[in-house]
């Protein structure tokens, strides 16, 4: 039995949105990414996490819902989970074990060879893919984003079904250009399932505030309908599954 605990954040028994199926989600303490829309700034710091638990204790939570989600699985989200890979790593061989699909909800940001074997275990990565334009990545992010496209690069190589994931912010990344440049770069992958053009919302705001941090998208709103429907057509028009 492995004594490595991952800090955790929450427990989520019923997920509908981070993969397939109803799922278990487990939020991972600790984020590089300083996303100025992030809706879990609560996520940012490792220290901050609210439990601790092994691989073998978090399974035991998670088959108590085993007859809901066998027909989902469990997907680890964040913060960002790689930041834990080893204890990723750990809990996805259990599952496995289990028979439950597995899924990682990632910013792509971490890659090294320990986040390799726990991709061996991982059934979908979810790709949350901020900006193609490394100047607004950086700036939206304050990361940057070669490492990134250098995951997603290796998820094609290894042929891993993905979910790409990008959030369409007014005045940051709903630019023309930059979705074409973004769908052009996916255009040729053949592992993508399905791309999915999330509008930007506020309802992180309040984590902020509780936070005594600066919501630096006070003034932004969500995109209108037509520009959400523009950007969807930008992909559609490079066959991506929109």
């Amino acid at each position: 039995m492995s004594k490595l605990k991952g800090m955790l954040h929450s427990h989520e028994s019923c997920g509908t949105v981070d993969g397939p199926g109803l799922r278990y989600v487990i939020f991972l303490q600790g984020c590089r990414l300083r996303c100025k829309y992030c809706h879990n700034p609560d996520t940012w710091n490792h220290d901050d996490h609210k439990l601790t638990q092994t691989s073998e204790e978090l399974m035991k939570d998670v088959l108590r819902y085993k007859p809901y989600i066998q027909n989902g699985g469990v997907t680890l989200s964040g913060g960002e989970p790689l930041l834990q890979a080893t204890f990723a790593l750990e809990f996805f061989k259990l599952c496995k074990k289990e028979g439950l699909h597995t899924a990682v909800d990632t910013s792509g940001y971490i890659f090294n060879d320990t986040v390799k074997e726990a991709l061996e275990y991982t059934d979908l990565v979810l790709l949350d893919i901020k900006s193609i334009n490394p100047k607004t990545h950086l700036e939206l992010t304050e990361v940057e984003l070669a490492p990134i496209l250098e995951f997603a690069n290796y998820l094609q190589s290894i042929n891993k079904a993905i979910w790409i994931r990008h959030v369409l912010v007014p005045g940051w990344t709903d630019k023309e250009e930059d979705l074409q440049k973004l769908a052009e770069f996916l255009s040729p992958f053949t592992n993508i399932e399905k791309v999915e053009i999330l509008p930007y919302h506020r309802l992180g705001e309040v984590k902020w505030e509780q936070l005594n941090i600066p919501y630096p998208l006070k003034d932004t709103l969500p995109p209108s309908p037509e520009l959400l429907e523009k950007a969807k057509a930008i992909f559609r028009a490079q066959g991506l599954p929109i």
